[in-house]
């Protein structure tokens, strides 16, 4: 069963498994085509620092990039960028920088930016940031490589090296920001925007 009215199922320009999964529980019909676009390089001459702006140029150079090969598509992109103070993470190349990335956030609160953009016919129609700040616990080096051993190499997918759906959980001792933020996709604006152009039964 599906709620949604378009006339195509939309599209989500991410391989990204969270935010497939938060559109599919929410009943919403789409398939996923990742961009092909290199981010870093992206990032890089754009000569960005804001962790948001960021998050925004590469939401929408995702969503754009795909709706230019899918014309008449409703095309969504998303990005989130970590930032501890004034230094942005990436996703970890492997356990050793995972280990450091967390003896970095231990202790210490950090902020989500989360962006998703909306586009159509190669024109971005929506697009809004929202913030996620986390607040993790401080980490003796044991528990560190415990949980390393136990997440695997789940840890190499998200920024950070946790995924709070799962044992990043136990990670943290607080939290403010709202569930779908903290996945990387800023759901009820997305829903509301998808709702005002009608293509949403609820």
């Amino acid at each position: 069963m599906t709620i949604w009215r378009g006339k195509h199922p939309l599209i989500l320009a991410s391989q990204s498994r969270a935010r497939q999964a938060l559109l599919a529980n929410a009943g919403i019909a789409f398939e996923a085509i990742p961009a092909d676009i290199d981010e870093r390089e992206i990032q890089r001459a754009s000569g960005l620092s804001a962790p948001g702006e960021i998050a925004s140029l590469l939401a929408r150079e995702k969503a754009l990039w795909v709706s230019s090969h899918h014309p008449d598509r409703i095309v969504v992109g998303a990005d989130q960028t970590l930032a501890l103070g004034k230094r942005l993470f990436s996703k970890p190349s492997g356990r050793a920088q995972a280990a450091e990335q967390l003896q970095s956030l231990a202790g210490n609160s950090h902020e989500l930016h989360s962006a998703v953009a909306v586009a159509c016919d190669g024109k971005i129609v929506f697009e809004t940031v929202a913030i996620a700040r986390m607040a993790m616990r401080p980490l003796r080096e044991a528990e560190i490589e415990t949980y390393l051993d136990e997440a695997g190499e789940a840890v190499t997918t998200s920024v950070g090296a946790y995924q709070l759906e799962g044992l990043g959980i136990h990670l943290f001792e607080r939290i403010e920001g709202d569930h779908f933020t903290i996945l990387g996709l800023p759901l009820l604006p997305l829903l509301a925007f998808l709702r005002g152009e009608g293509l949403l039964a609820i």
